[in-house]
This record gives structure tokens, sequence and C-alpha cells, in this order.
């Protein structure tokens, strides 16, 4: 058996964080046919299976959980019917507590019990180590888990990280718990600041957040929109520019299309993205040049220059417009692009349909985050 069983695993977040952390030795489960298909084009394994159903006996001797359950019940970012489940999800955690299996019926959202389901693997597993990521929304579930967690013996931490913290070029935040038997849960000391104040008492010395610009390898000319609520510049919600992180990308695939313009004169060498790009004019002369992500067209879209992270990016239901803005001119964004304000590599495999691409892309875990919280959880921090 695996050393490490990753439940909902999608495309690989947590296999390519888990590698960065020496941990290969890893089994996931995914529904997801698209999902699989790009993990085991990445190197990954993968078991097509329901995380609800399959027989947790099969995983026995597993030293190691991690999961990222379903978001789209509670995520910002979509219809939040998970919301009325939230007293029938805490009922369930007590059930699976003291050995129930029955998932129930009568649900406003049927992917809200798959925030409960660690609660069982980690009942008839009990793994050596934990550590589950969801959308902030589900952190009084994560806290819930933990109490019961510490009565099985586990040392535990829950509460809400900032992807860009640790080198994600996005300002994503995530409810995480972590959880031990053979140490000391707490977070994972960040690797970034949004305002590093130089070296501490032990030597060490916080990076300043990666940029849009530094992670897609772009000079700061571009600027990013989203209308997820990841925070604003000068007082306007969700404003950032290109140096900071991206907005958090989701899981939801739409229009996606982009056009390259050279600079900002009226001239300007202007080409979309089926043609090759011109080349970008930087620096004094083309100064006023100011690209946008924008991810839809709500008023209070998240806007994001190149040289922050960026903003919260989601894809799906809603159709959104996510693409990169001059003005008029427009420049889609790519799935690699996305995957990059993920930290994924970019030449990460992604598999499927364009829509499903994004929709992977969205749903994963950074990379840089599941290494981070791994390393803690799995006492693989670095000396």
């Amino acid at each position: 058996m695996a050393e490490v069983v990753d439940l909902y695993a999608g495309p690989g977040g947590w296999d390519v964080g888990m590698a960065r952390a020496r941990i290969t030795d890893v089994i996931g489960v995914e529904w997801d046919a698209d999902a699989c298909a790009t993990a085991e084009a990445a190197g990954h394994k993968r078991l097509r299976a329901d995380v609800a159903a399959v027989p947790i006996a099969d995983f026995t001797g597993a030293a190691g959980l991690v999961a990222s359950p379903p978001c789209q019940a509670w995520s910002m970012a979509g219809k939040r019917r998970g919301e009325a489940d939230r007293p029938k999800v805490h009922a369930l955690i007590d059930a699976y507590a003291v050995g129930s299996d029955d998932i129930g019926t009568g649900w406003a959202d049927d992917r809200a019990h798959h925030a409960a389901q660690p609660v069982r693997w980690v009942r008839d597993l009990r793994p050596e180590w934990l550590c589950l990521e969801q959308v902030p929304p589900v952190l009084p579930v994560w806290r819930h888990c933990a109490r019961v967690f510490r009565a099985w013996g586990y040392s535990t931490w829950a509460g809400v990280l900032n992807s860009a913290d640790y080198g994600v070029p996005q300002t994503r935040q995530r409810a995480v718990l972590i959880a031990t038997r053979t140490g000391v849960a707490r977070p994972p000391d960040p690797t970034h600041a949004r305002y590093p104040e130089g070296p501490d008492l032990f030597g060490g010395e916080l990076l300043p957040w990666v940029s849009m610009a530094e992670a897609l390898g772009w000079a700061d000319a571009l600027e990013m929109v989203s209308n997820y609520n990841s925070g604003g510049r000068n007082g306007v919600r969700g404003v950032r520019d290109g140096t900071d992180p991206s907005s958090t990308v989701t899981g939801n695939a739409g229009k996606m299309k982009i056009r390259y313009r050279q600079n900002s004169q009226s001239n300007a060498t202007v080409r979309d993205d089926s043609e090759p790009a011109p080349t970008l004019a930087f620096g004094h002369a083309a100064a006023s040049v100011r690209w946008v992500l924008r991810n839809n067209n709500n008023v209070n879209a998240c806007e994001r220059g190149m040289d922050e992270p960026a903003g919260t990016i989601f894809y799906g239901a809603r159709a959104n417009d996510v693409s990169w803005r001059d003005g008029e001119h427009s420049v889609r964004v790519t799935v690699q692009e996305a995957a990059m304000l993920q930290s994924f590599p970019p030449d990460y495999p992604w598999q499927g349909s364009r829509t499903s691409q994004f929709r992977q892309v969205g749903n994963a875990i950074p990379p840089l985050l599941a290494e981070a919280g791994v390393r803690v959880a799995a006492g693989r921090e670095r000396s």
C-alpha cells in the first residue's frame, strides 16, 4: 500500500507539493476522469472512484492522508448551498466518529457531505499524520474534525493560510487542518511576506510575495482583475498590482480570450491569441501600459497588476470572461498561465477539453501551499 492516500486528488496539486517534500509513494482517489488523466500523464497514481464509496480497508497501512474535498458547495464563487447543509455536516462528523458510514439524505447540495468524509478515513486508517484543505468557510468544520482527532490522540491545528505567504503568485486563502500523532501540529512557517522586514533573530529572511510578472516571466506591464473576494489595493475590493500574487484561481470554466497589445500608442501592434504575440514594449516610454486580468464583467471585479500576486480567478457556471486586458484590447488567458499562477510547473500535462482543464486548475490546491502543510504534518520540514 502507498505511503500516503490523497482523497479528492484532482490533477495533482498535492502530488507536486509532496514530491517537493520528498514524498512520492502516493495513491490518489479521484472521480473526475479528466483529472485522473492529467495526474497519470504527470506520473501520479490514481484510482478513479468515489471517496464516499471506495472500501477504506484497501488502504490499510498508509502513514499519511491528505484531502481537498469539493469546495463548490461552500465557495464564495458558487451558490453556497452547502451553508444550508452545515448543521447536517456537523452531525455527520459526530456520526462518523462513532462508527457510522451512512451518508444520509436530503442534502441541499449533494457535495456538502464530502467535507465530513475524511473523518471516516482517519477513523479506520489512523494514519500518523494528515493535512486537509478547503475554502475558508469550511474552517468551523475543520475545527470540529480537529476536536474528534484530538480525542484519538492527534495533535491538531486548524486555521486559514494565505497561499502568497508560501511562494504562490496568488493570494488564494484556504482553511487548512494539520494533525499528527508523532509531533506537534502548528501552522507552517511562511517563506514569503507582502512587506518583508529583513532577517529575524535566527538569521532567516522572508522573501517578497511572488508577483504574476515574476511567475510568468513577463515584464511589469500587466494588471489582473478578479471578482473573487481576495482583498484589494488602495481600498478598492480586489484590486492588485502586477508584482503581487494573483487572485484565487477556482474551478469554473468560461470564455477565455486574449489579445496582445504592444504598447499604449494609438498605432501599436495588436494580435489575438491565434497569432504570435508582438513584442511588448516596457520601460519609461511605455509606462502607461496597464494590462488587467478580469474574470467577468461585474463592476466589483478584482483587478491586479502584474507587479502583484493575482487575486482569485475562477471558471465555470458563470461563463466568466478571464482575460488580460488593456482598455478595449484583451488576450485570452492560457491554461498554462492559470496553472503557473497556482504554482504548477509550466509544462504540466493538462488533459481533457479546454473547459475541463481550466476547471482542474481552479479546483487544485496550489502545490507550494500543499508542500508547506505536508512538511509540518509529516515532519519533513527543511533543516
